[in-house]
């Protein structure tokens, strides 16, 4: 009971609707169009939750991500998205680890459930752009070698996915926008899927939840950029 008071506290009522609209509504479209594949709802309530924390600057959400990303990868498989069982394991789960390190290591004024916001200087963004582009093409051959359904929005996602990655890592309020974009894509990729299995129709449901997550957690950082700054 202590625990679910103190969640309470910590989460604005906003944040709780959206949780819990996010949380309905994908277990709605789990009941309507799956009930069988408990794999993906279990990856989606989690995807869920690692979004409202992360909106925070909680590391917490780094440690769901991991977890939701190797469930993601696994469920990428069952449909041939290879593309997006190499990114989630290879890259996005890794990555997600790297980048609870950093935020564990760089608290708020000593806050470890608020990671302290990083602002990149030019040079960086340009090497996080060429870096982009490199892996990118390196991965178009490699999906193309696989024979990776949907290849065009398939190689878009793994652009969209380095980008949120490294700006996550290094602590970048929009690495939100960057996974807000990835879950356009994502939306695209699993409704091409679903056209073939209905049963997929719950994972695109799940990533248009993940794009409302997405917006608020560059909206919360934003806020939080201004306050870390003006010292309140």
């Amino acid at each position: 009971m202590k625990l679910l008071n103190r969640a309470m506290n910590y989460f604005t009522l906003g944040e709780r609707i959206l949780w819990g609209t996010s949380v309905l509504l994908i277990c709605a479209s789990f009941l309507l169009f799956d009930r069988a594949d408990y794999l993906t709802l279990a990856a989606s309530l989690i995807g869920a939750t690692s979004l409202i924390f992360s909106a925070k600057g909680n590391p917490a959400g780094q440690l769901l991500m991991v977890i939701f990303s190797i469930l993601y990868g696994i469920i990428s498989y069952s449909f041939s998205y290879y593309g997006e069982m190499i990114t989630y394991l290879g890259m996005t789960a890794p990555m997600a680890v790297f980048a609870l390190i950093s935020w564990l290591r760089n608290p708020y004024e000593g806050n470890r459930s608020e990671v302290r916001v990083n602002r990149l200087r030019l040079t960086e963004i340009v090497l996080m752009l060429l870096l982009t582009c490199a892996v990118t093409a390196a991965f178009r051959f490699i999906l193309q070698y696989f024979g990776t359904a949907n290849l065009l929005p398939s190689t878009l996602s793994v652009t969209t996915s380095f980008a949120a990655v490294y700006l996550t890592f290094r602590r970048s309020p929009f690495f939100a926008l960057a996974y807000a974009a990835n879950d356009v894509i994502l939306i695209i990729l699993w409704v091409l899927a679903s056209l073939a299995d209905a049963s997929y129709v719950s994972v695109a449901v799940c990533f248009v939840m993940f794009l409302a997550n997405d917006i608020y957690g560059f909206i919360s950082w934003r806020r939080m950029e201004k306050r870390q700054k003006s010292g309140k």
